[in-house]
């Protein structure tokens, strides 16, 4: 009896003393930098940021050719995104308006071959047919949390949208790679944070993934079809809004591994 006692107030005590945010694996790697290179380099510094942030074995796939990361970061461009694209036919994967989510997934799993890992997934976050905005919320933070819980961080696809003319416009994207985010989303929740790398500077940066909190691809938020992405330090198109216009920076997609 009291062992059985002692090994419950043990497993309590491990509850308790759980951390409250899911981290990447190597969070003492510093981050790549992008504009070492160019400033449509956000995705092959993304993936780079993703395996060096990873665990052992994700780092295996940082295994490339170059002393610096501005060697790296054109290895992966030169290597892995000259091939041809197979989401748009006739063109190399990355070009001067960077890479797509497909094409950085090939980037992603070629960089991996002959490493013994798995492949990597992508997935779109706009609502499915039936879903609500809090099943999406949920959604994206499960996939979140499983990256991470897999050791991979995992790339998220940003994009600015407005209402320009009555049309809604994106006016530009960028990729981002997450390694914090809470273990646990509360019922009810409408946001949680998160702790991503900014390859645009190699920067660290805080921000909350939210329930729309404004009209972006609808006439009213209760009716988005996808998240906000309150992340304050993101410039992501802010260059482009006009004056008088009103813009949100929203989740598109991921990349990792669930």
């Amino acid at each position: 009896m009291f062992r059985l006692l002692a090994s419950s107030l043990l497993l309590v005590t491990g509850l308790l003393a759980a951390p409250a945010t899911r981290e990447a694996a190597n969070l003492a790697a510093t981050p790549a930098n992008q504009l070492v290179v160019s400033g449509n380099a956000c995705g092959p510094t993304a993936i780079l940021n993703a395996f060096r942030f990873g665990n052992s074995d994700w780092q295996r796939a940082t295994a490339i050719s170059g002393e610096t990361d501005k060697q790296r970061i054109y290895t992966i461009i030169r290597e892995f995104g000259m091939r041809p694209s197979t989401a748009i036919k006739g063109r190399p994967r990355w070009s001067k308006k960077g890479v797509n989510l497909a094409d950085l997934r090939d980037i992603g799993n070629e960089m991996c071959l002959g490493k013994f890992l798995p492949q990597l997934n992508e997935e779109v976050w706009f609502r499915y047919p039936g879903e609500s905005q809090e099943k999406l919320l949920k959604r994206v933070h499960a996939r979140l949390n499983t990256s991470l819980e897999k050791g991979l961080p995992p790339i998220i696809s940003l994009r600015r949208f407005v209402k320009r003319s009555d049309v809604w416009t994106a006016l530009d994207a960028h990729f981002v790679t997450v390694i914090a985010v809470s273990r646990k989303l509360e019922s009810g929740s409408q946001s949680f944070p998160v702790t991503y790398i900014d390859p645009w500077g190699g920067k660290i940066c805080q921000g909350n993934i939210a329930l729309p909190t404004r009209p972006v691809l609808a006439d009213a938020a209760q009716s988005s079809p996808c998240l906000e992405a309150d992340f304050p330090q993101a410039s992501v198109g802010k260059k482009l809004v006009r004056k008088g216009e009103t813009s949100t920076l929203t989740l598109a997609a991921a990349l990792g591994r669930w």
